[in-house]
């Protein structure tokens, strides 16, 4: 009676593993699905618009605009690079505010010569300077598109291509395909052309209203797991209350390795530094960082300073061990329970971050125009540092299991490495604790043995 068959034991396995295959393939659909999906900016991405304004006698005149609607991800120098492919056989005529970067196979003309043929254009925005003849709003500026809470004047950028060999009405016109953004490498993933409601564009005077004779829509969204292999931060934790610093986990963003790659990283005491930053790599941006445990290009640092009665006081610092990298415009955002009660920032920028109704525990933070915007690469200037003052929150403060330390941090938009909960700096007095909920099995396991043989 309490035992089952073995056809019946073996359905029951059968069933197991196809609820387990069925958990799996789950998990592996949601987590491909979300992959880019960020839950501190929802609703952040790339808005590419393409409208329509003139006909011309074998194509159209178009403005196309990049928003980036990313409320701290920001795509900073040299910049962004657009591709897309083209449905027929179009060709670009001219471009103003932007530029290809190769021309392509255009023997077919005879007379005037095309900006570019490729099928497959790749557009690169031109550098400050540009002469105004070659200008039009929001363009130049070295493919540098700043986020949209840090600097939403400077969040747009545009270009006017005029092409040729495409349709001449709303009907025979056909959309490009297979966008791709970079900035200025891979992580960004282009959804497909929509057509939308056209636009329509003020005049100076604001007493006229005129719109785009088409409009197509493209969105283009951040995954880091495709931007780069391993992590760019990670977090390290101290406080008043505990002598130890818990440095960021061991081989975070790599390790070192002097045998098969001796270059990977580079002490600040060789006399070859110099010669090492300057190398091959500076061309192609490629990191070299500092030689550390952790081997990351950046590290936050997260320290309880002091204690008061009504209030408490962190220091966080950011230090950059890279040697080939000036972060300009950096931002950092930080996930604590506390922002709520912000009370006072030293020498950073704050914004509050509310993704979702009712909840202020996430915090954008960025330095001051002028004085500690710009993050130097690696060396004695290489970080920049503020205090936060927070006010207790009698209900819910308390330092005890790390709720001092921050949940989530994030730079420049990547998702930074925290150490793992166990390591954080406890208070004294839970070092009893620990020792005690330690000894406790053994305790259990001996006085076990005992009583057995004293009953043997």
């Amino acid at each position: 009676m309490g035992f089952l068959s073995s056809s019946a034991s073996g359905s029951i396995t059968m069933r197991s593993s196809f609820a387990v295959l069925l958990v799996l393939l789950a998990f592996s659909s949601t987590f491909t699905s979300t992959e880019a999906y960020d839950a501190l900016d929802p609703t952040g991405n790339i808005t590419i618009k393409w409208d329509v304004l003139s006909w011309t006698p074998d194509g159209y005149v178009a403005t196309v605009t990049m928003y980036n609607f990313q409320q701290y991800r920001h795509i900073q120098a040299p910049g962004w690079t657009l591709g897309w492919t083209w449905a027929k056989k179009e060709v670009i005529w001219s471009m103003v505010g932007a530029q290809t970067t190769d021309q392509g196979d255009c023997s077919r003309f005879k007379g005037n010569i095309p900006h570019c043929c490729r099928k497959d254009p790749t557009v690169v925005d031109l550098l400050p300077g540009t002469p105004y003849n070659q200008q039009i709003a929001n363009c130049c500026k070295g493919g540098v598109l700043n986020s949209w809470v840090q600097d939403p004047s400077n969040a747009a950028s545009s270009f006017q291509v005029s092409v040729g060999a495409a349709g001449t009405t709303n009907k025979t016109v056909r959309l490009p395909k297979n966008f791709t953004l970079k900035a200025p490498g891979p992580g960004y993933t282009c959804g497909p052309a929509k057509i939308v409601r056209p636009s329509k564009f003020v005049t100076a005077d604001k007493r006229r209203v005129t719109q785009a004779l088409m409009t197509w829509n493209i969105t283009c969204t951040y995954s880091q797991f495709l931007a780069q292999k391993t992590p760019t931060c990670c977090v390290s934790l101290s406080s008043f209350y505990n002598d130890t610093i818990v440095n960021c986990p061991t081989c975070t963003c790599g390790c070192q390795n002097n045998i098969t790659d001796p270059g990977s990283c580079v002490d600040p005491e060789s006399p070859y530094l110099a010669s090492a930053v300057a190398g091959p790599g500076k061309s192609t941006n490629a990191p070299l960082v500092q030689c550390t445990s952790h081997m990351c290009p950046v590290r936050v640092h997260w320290h309880v300073k002091l204690n008061y009665k009504d209030y408490w006081r962190v220091k966080v610092t950011i230090t950059n061990f890279n040697y080939r990298m000036n972060y300009t415009q950096w931002n950092l955002v930080v996930q604590h329970p506390n922002f709520d009660n912000l009370t006072q920032l030293f020498s950073f920028q704050y914004k509050p971050l509310t993704p979702y109704a009712g909840l202020n525990d996430t915090a954008m933070l960025w330095g001051v125009k002028f004085y500690n915007d710009l993050l130097t690469q690696a060396g004695p200037l290489g970080n920049v540092q503020s205090e936060l003052l927070f006010r207790k929150d009698k209900s819910t403060f308390t330092f005890e299991k790390g709720w001092a330390f921050p949940r989530r941090i994030y730079f420049n938009g990547d998702n930074c490495v925290m150490p793992p909960p166990d390591a954080y700096p406890w208070l004294p007095n839970a070092g009893s604790k620990l020792i005690t909920s330690l000894l406790r099995p053994a305790f259990t396991i001996l006085a076990s043995l005992v009583f057995l043989l004293a009953f043997a």
